[in-house]
């Protein structure tokens, strides 16, 4: 039988799977740590990390091992039943982050709404708001998922058209914008303020210093939750376990996904104290797969990955290495380069057959895999277990993709 090609791969996938994503034309078999391997068994440098991930590595032999041990044992009972792993892990996962209670869901979207329910149900049970009239200050320019829901609080034409009617209570500000913030917060309606930390799918951008702490504090000062979407941010990607702690804040609810399996499955968590955590009631949210057996020993042990190999530090120290590096490299292409830890983003100034989808092409034939977001941005978000040898190695690589567009 001939092995299939790329090409083959790419067709079956045009022909038979619906066209919402426009992938790079790379094909992945295998992966371990930094690197992944196509089905011609070329190596590339992973710096999209899944979308953050895969913050431990490609397959991390300690997660993989944690999945495929409970796999022979218990994979899912619902929540209809006790489990003896279910416990355990929300025992570790709250203590790890400082909560009194978590809810565990599957995707990064679905804990969004999770958040989002929670705030509501606090908003009437707890602060007063009148029925149905509960508010929740969301920012310009966020990405929090794909639901209707979700969506009906985008401002990415490509996010909502054509998905309406919407779901109303939303308030739209700009990001990085304090006094905008303090204007809507007087409203009494107003139950919460969900903030990504850095809004990564806009194209890692970093507000200002102190915004995280001074709008955490306007929201104590008019009674209203401060909810942190750390679902791409979290787990070590910007340099501190949460990029709220560069600031010393701690979200009244905090949003967790992606990398807190490591990759290797769809695990989220919403995280919260007792006060507002425990205005739902049985019955009145959950999930079939939901804090499933197998998702509590893949935390534990991603979450432990993260502790012992300290991934926050390595993503702060390189981070600034590959800062310095990117902003030393003369292009005219090269508008801005920013971010956090391992958490980047370059902004090129996009011409024609130079933008910045042409670079990520090149750069995969170079052996370095990235992804444009809004048309002129790349980010490179590396697995945090790469080590400093191996960014310098990929750096060399990304400079030379640039002086090929000169």
């Amino acid at each position: 039988m001939t092995k299939k090609t790329s090409q083959d791969y790419i067709n079956q996938e045009d022909k038979y799977g619906a066209h919402n994503y426009h992938p790079l034309p790379v094909v992945l078999e295998k992966g371990e740590g930094a690197y992944v391997w196509d089905v011609e068994g070329k190596k590339y440098f992973d710096f999209l990390s899944a979308y953050s991930a895969v913050n431990q590595g490609h397959c991390h032999p300690k997660i993989v091992k944690a999945m495929t041990d409970q796999a022979q044992k218990l994979t899912l009972t619902s929540r209809a039943f006790y489990n003896n792993v279910l416990g355990e892990y929300e025992e570790y996962v709250t203590k790890y982050f400082g909560y009194d209670k978590v809810l565990p869901m599957n995707t990064g979207a679905e804990a969004d709404e999770t958040a989002i329910k929670l705030a509501r149900k606090w908003g009437y049970k707890v602060k007063g708001i009148p029925q149905n009239q509960a508010k929740i200050i969301v920012c310009n320019e966020n990405f929090h998922g794909r639901t209707i829901t979700i969506i009906s609080m985008s401002t990415d034409p490509d996010a909502y058209n054509d998905y309406g009617p919407f779901t109303p209570g939303f308030v739209k500000i700009p990001y990085n914008d304090l006094t905008a913030l303090e204007n809507e917060l007087k409203d009494p309606n107003v139950a919460a303020f969900l903030v990504e930390p850095i809004q990564g799918e806009a194209g890692v951008f970093v507000p200002a210093e102190g915004y995280l702490k001074k709008s955490f504090d306007l929201c104590k000062k008019y009674n209203v939750l401060f909810i942190a979407d750390e679902v791409q941010t979290g787990i070590a990607r910007t340099g501190k376990l949460l990029a709220c702690d560069h600031e010393g804040v701690k979200a009244d609810i905090l949003i967790l996904g992606k990398a807190i399996s490591g990759g290797v499955m769809p695990v989220s968590a919403v995280l919260a104290n007792d006060e507002i955590m425990l205005t739902i009631k049985p019955g009145e949210h959950g999930s079939t797969f939901g804090g499933n057996p197998i998702a509590g020993k893949v935390a534990i042990a991603a979450l432990e990955v993260v502790k012992d190999e300290k991934l926050a530090e390595n993503a702060e120290r390189l981070g600034k290495i590959f800062r310095e590096e990117f902003s030393g490299i003369k292009s005219h292409m090269i508008e801005l380069v920013r971010g956090k830890g391992l958490l980047n983003a370059v902004v090129i100034r996009n011409q024609p057959g130079k933008t910045a989808w042409d670079v990520c092409v090149a750069m995969a034939e170079a052996g370095v895999l990235a992804k444009p977001t809004h048309g002129n941005i790349i980010r490179f978000a590396p697995p945090l277990v790469i080590t400093e040898e191996q960014l310098r190695e990929a750096m060399n690589r990304i400079k030379e993709v640039f002086k090929k567009f000169e």
